[in-house]
């Protein structure tokens, strides 16, 4: 069994407050479990209001899957331009 951890630190220029930041990373969240069969949550940054960190979660039974689903989720969330990517860091375990 193979375990990767994504963690996604996002910057969300457009957010003048704490509730369109969590109205938009609330789509990110949405729309990355519907997407992909992983796991999603904020995990740092909740008081912050253009500032958050989201983990991500997946298991496999193979490395490759693990590093190609996890890149995948990245490039995903990039691409919906709702928030600015400030650090993506993936942790296989």
């Amino acid at each position: 069994m193979v375990i990767g951890v994504l963690t996604v630190e996002l910057f969300f220029n457009g957010a003048n407050s704490l509730k369109e930041k969590r109205r938009a990373l609330k789509s990110i969240l949405d729309k990355v479990k519907a997407r992909f069969n992983v796991s999603v949550a904020e995990v740092d940054g909740q008081d912050a209001w253009q500032f958050s960190v989201i983990g991500v979660a997946f298991i496999s039974n193979e490395n490759a899957h693990v590093y190609r689903t996890l890149s995948a989720v990245s490039r995903f969330i990039e691409e919906l331009g709702k928030a600015e990517v400030i650090k993506v860091h993936t942790e296989v375990f």
